[in-house]
Formats: structure tokens, C-alpha cells, sequence
């Protein structure tokens, strides 16, 4: 594996780590869950090796990208702005190709729809926008046990709430292996099913274990909450939707990000793409999966015409 080139980007309150493989058009890989750059490691030399600049990061609070304040609110505003700020660095003339998984895809989302501009094609795994369904307020109920365990009892009761609230509807399997692949449904990391600490495993992944759990409070108790109550510009999406690609794992029907999913992509005319594996088939299964992202980034369909609305920038663009 070529190593990538490694550097740092200060933002507002933060300072990001990123990763840089490759020349050609811009690739930015968004991690979701516990995940950061690494994540990406299955998919993005391959990436690279097609022909692009593939650029992956740590989001702001988790793993090398430190915040200014450990405490403050996460938003997934604030998160798409530091998405904004690596394209303009590292692709300042040229619209980029995004990815994002799981609450990295929220943020992607959040990306085009207010910075269109700087955006050729979004590709999109299991967002869970949650706010999109007509159940909303049962998962906003969710919500809210989630982050009232976290303060009475702890992380691992709040991760049981979570973890039970995206299952299937009417599964009630507990984690026995004979009933259900538990690599193929971790919840702590929307791109990555990382294995408990312990002895036994490779130095890289069993770093990449102590930095999944070491990131959980802060997953359960500011990413979830924030993001999951957040509700996408449909009607600005729909205007830009040639250029969006939403998918859901083959392996994840029903469950709740996969609802979300499939539910935005018919509010948005789009027909649903299903990807290899479940919600971390990014991890399980990264040589096919990867070969799809490569496909759905070179589809067709952008809309790219002088004067096109959709092309300006939201008001509030710095």
C-alpha cells in the first residue's frame, strides 16, 4: 500500500488531519460514525490508481483532528464548512466528486446543497436523515433515550439503545452470531466495523479498535444528537438531484439508515443503488463496493449548463 501524503488544515475551532493519494480530479472521502481517514483505506488507492486525488480526513473531534473546545455542539453545517475549506485548498478551480458514509453522507449533502458550485457528483451511503420519514417522531423519541441513558448510566447502555433502535422492524436478535452477522451491523462507525481491543490482533488495526472506542463518547454524545436531527433542503436537493447518487446496502433493508435512504432517494425522483454488504460494506466488502463508487462517480447525468440556478451558491457562501 503506497503510504499518502499526511498534513493539516486549521478551521474554525478545529484542526483537521487529512490524507492526500493520487493526481487528477478531486475525490474527498467524508467518513461517518468513529471512522477518519483511514476508513478508507480499502477503496482509496484504488481511487487514486484510476486517476484521481483522493483525499480522506478525520471529521473535527475525532481521532487527529482536535477541537479548540472538547465540549462544544457539533452541526452539520459547521462540518460541510470544513469539507468546503479542504476542496478549496486542494481543488480550487474545479468542481470535486464526494463521497460520504453514513453521517459523513449527511455532511455531503449538506455540502452540495449549499455549495453546489463546488460539486460535480455526490455519491451518498445510508444517510440517516431520519427527519425525512413519516415515523420521525418515534426516532426523535430515540433520540432523546439515547442521550438520556448516556447521562444516567453510561456508553455502553446508551450504545445498547442506539444499536436496537436501527435494527430491522420486528428484529429483536440480541448479537448471538447464529442469528445475525454482528461485523456486517456495527453501529459504533458508519464506515468501519472495527473489533474490540485485545490481544491477537495486527498493531494498524488494533490502533484503529483503541481509537473506535476512545471516540465513542463523543460520537454518542454530539454527533448522534446532532446530526440525526437534522433535516435536509429537499427542495433544493431535488433541484440538483441529477447529480446526487444515493445507495443503500444490499445486506441492511429495513434497518433505519437504509429507510432513510431509500426514502430520500424517492423524494428526490432518484432511483435507490444498492451497494455490497450492510451499512459498513465499505469495510466488509471494499473491492466490490469500491468498484460501484468508480461507477456511480463516472455516471452521467451532471448538469452543468451556464446560468443554471442550481449551479450558484447558497446565500451565506464566504
Amino acid at each position: 500500500m503506497t503510504a499518502p501524503t499526511i498534513s493539516s488544515l486549521r478551521v474554525n475551532g478545529a484542526t483537521l488531519h487529512y490524507e492526500v493519494r493520487g493526481r487528477g480530479p478531486l475525490v474527498l472521502l467524508i467518513p461517518g460514525g468513529t471512522g477518519g481517514a483511514a476508513s478508507f483505506d480499502g477503496v482509496a488507492e484504488d481511487l487514486a490508481a484510476d486517476g484521481y486525488t483522493v483525499v480522506g480526513y478525520d471529521p473535527r473531534g475525532m481521532s487527529r483532528s482536535t477541537l479548540d473546545d472538547p465540549d462544544a455542539e457539533q452541526h452539520v453545517a459547521e462540518h460541510a464548512d470544513d469539507a468546503l475549506r479542504i476542496l478549496d485548498l486542494l481543488s480550487p478551480d474545479e468542481p470535486a466528486l464526494v463521497f460520504g458514509a453514513s453521517s459523513g453522507a449527511i455532511v455531503a449533502l449538506h455540502l452540495l446543497a449549499a455549495h453546489p458550485e463546488r460539486i460535480a457528483r455526490v455519491v451518498t451511503h445510508e444517510p440517516p436523515v431520519v427527519e425525512v420519514l413519516p415515523d420521525a417522531a418515534e426516532h426523535r423519541a430515540l433520540l432523546a433515550r439515547v442521550q438520556d441513558t448516556f447521562r444516567t448510566q453510561g456508553l455502553m447502555p446508551a450504545m445498547a439503545v442506539f444499536a436496537a433502535g436501527l435494527k430491522k422492524d420486528g428484529d429483536t436478535t440480541d448479537g448471538d452470531p447464529k442469528d445475525r452477522d454482528t461485523k456486517d451491523r456495527d453501529t459504533t462507525d458508519g464506515d468501519t466495523a472495527e473489533p474490540e481491543p485485545g490481544p491477537g490482533l495486527p498493531p494498524r488495526a488494533a490502533a484503529r479498535a483503541e481509537q473506535t472506542m476512545a471516540d465513542l463518547p463523543y460520537f454518542v454524545g454530539r454527533i448522534v444528537p446532532g446530526f440525526m436531527s437534522y433535516a435536509p433542503d429537499i427542495r433544493r436537493l431535488e433541484r440538483l438531484s441529477d447529480r446526487i447518487v444515493i445507495a443503500g446496502g444490499q445486506d441492511s433493508r429495513g434497518e433505519l439508515p437504509y429507510r432513510s435512504a431509500a426514502f430520500l432517494a424517492e423524494r428526490l425522483g432518484t432511483e435507490l443503488q444498492h451497494f455490497p454488504g450492510g451499512h459498513v460494506g465499505l469495510t466488509t466488502h471494499p473491492a466490490e463496493f469500491g468498484e460501484l463508487l468508480r461507477k456511480a462517480f463516472r455516471s452521467q447525468g451532471l448538469r452543468r449548463r451556464t446560468g443554471d440556478p442550481a449551479l450558484s451558491p447558497s446565500p451565506g457562501r464566504r
